[in-house]
């Protein structure tokens, strides 16, 4: 499988092997799963909450309004709760090192 990651041509990603050599990290891949997860929720979030935001604050979709930072602004605090999360449960699952 051909695939490009930013300006690198991978040109073997073998999912079914984890082991296999790989040019993505796995922290890449762990960032860019947070950032996803972020953006969705974040999103669900605002257009959720949107109708009962102040008029300046509902996002207009094909303008750069206000609106659109305050979307950024969810995904961007959604994207700080999955990371704080995340480096909870990596800091539970380490064992004591005594």
């Amino acid at each position: 499988m051909r695939l490009w990651v930013g300006e690198v041509l991978v040109d073997h990603l073998d999912l079914q092997h984890p082991h296999s050599e790989s040019l993505v990290s796995k922290t890449a891949v762990t960032n860019f799963v947070h950032a996803l997860i972020a953006v969705l929720c974040g999103n669900a979030l605002y257009f959720l909450v949107m109708p009962y935001l102040p008029e300046p604050a509902q996002h207009v979709a094909p303008r750069i309004d206000l609106g659109l930072a305050v979307d950024f602004w969810v995904c961007l605090v959604v994207l700080g709760v999955v990371k704080l999360l995340a480096g909870r449960r990596k800091a539970h699952s380490k064992p004591n090192e005594s």
